[in-house]
């Protein structure tokens, strides 16, 4: 696509054709993967959002269910009271758009009602509900493959004759079903759901196919950070996945992918900046120097 990939949200227009944005995480439940308990309470989870902002995050997307499965759903009432205190301050404290990760429609209005401009959605709008919310506020919405329903795990090598056919197919059908119920296009981000409902050589061979996508010109999500296939493809537990997911971010830069969801939006967004400048060939950067604060690393003990 050569021309403009608006999103809009709430009255906010982003051109994502441009530039990619860095999305992220912030758990405000306890049984997250990869870094439940971590940040307790509204002022714990605040002060990281304030230090993925501060590295280069433009999206913040707040959670108070974990996609963790074989665990009982969280229910509505507890998880506004999780997220809607943290997107309120989040919203009215720093300069980034707030994505909530929910698919239960009480909670993405309590959100959206708090300040929100995204709804990530990972049920794939199995609440048709969601998309008047946003159709109705003007909020973004997540259309997200998957076959299974939330915090159910279905690992089914034989599931899929085409897996990206199979998930091209869902999104098609489901971004419809939103633009029914009210939702413009300019309003939809698209993601292929790597793991959800997907052995890790689905998702290698879904996001090896990933510009087939394409079609449906709009944002393509990935949310690669710290997956079950960079885990299967190294051995490494979810907090030593780093090197994988920065591959992952590489290759989804290459093939379509505008926004990345990331635990390690420093370690992305360095990334991002070394890339950028070899692509250029340093243009622009005349006088770049390196200063000596950071020219050595400190010596133990000061």
């Amino acid at each position: 696509m050569s021309g403009p990939l608006l999103l809009r949200a709430r009255g906010l227009e982003l051109d994502l054709s441009r530039r990619p944005l860095l999305m992220g995480i912030v758990n405000a439940s306890a049984d997250s993967f990869s870094d439940g308990g971590l940040h307790v309470g509204v002022e714990g989870q605040l002060a990281l959002a304030r230090e993925l902002v501060a590295a280069g995050a433009r999206i913040i997307d707040i959670g108070g269910e974990s996609a963790t499965t074989g665990r009982p759903p969280v229910d509505a009432a507890r998880e506004i009271e999780l997220v809607a205190p943290l997107v309120e301050r989040v919203a009215a404290e720093l300069d980034v758009l707030v994505s909530v990760d929910t698919y239960k429609p009480p909670v993405a209005r309590a959100a959206i009602a708090a300040g929100a401009h995204i709804v990530n959605d990972v049920s794939g709008l199995r609440d048709v509900e969601l998309a008047e919310i946003c159709a109705q506020t003007g909020a973004a919405l997540v259309v997200m493959h998957t076959a299974a329903p939330p915090r159910v795990r279905r690992q089914d090598e034989g599931l899929y004759r085409d897996v990206t056919g199979a998930v091209v197919e869902f999104l098609r059908e489901r971004i419809a079903t939103a633009l029914a119920h009210g939702v413009a296009p300019e309003q939809l981000i698209v993601d292929p759901g790597p793991d959800f409902a997907k052995t890790p050589q689905q998702t290698i061979r879904l996001l090896a196919e990933l510009e087939r996508l394409g079609e449906f010109e709009r944002p393509i999500m990935l949310a690669i950070s710290r997956k079950d296939f960079i885990g299967a493809l190294t051995g490494r537990a979810p907090r030593e996945r780093g090197a994988g997911t920065l591959a992952a971010l590489e290759h989804g830069l290459r093939h379509g992918g505008r926004i990345f969801r990331l635990h390690d939006v420093a370690a992305a967004a360095d990334y991002l900046k070394v890339r950028d400048a070899l692509e250029s060939g340093g243009e622009g950067l005349e006088g770049l120097r390196l200063e000596d604060a950071v020219r050595h690393e400190p010596r133990a003990g000061g």
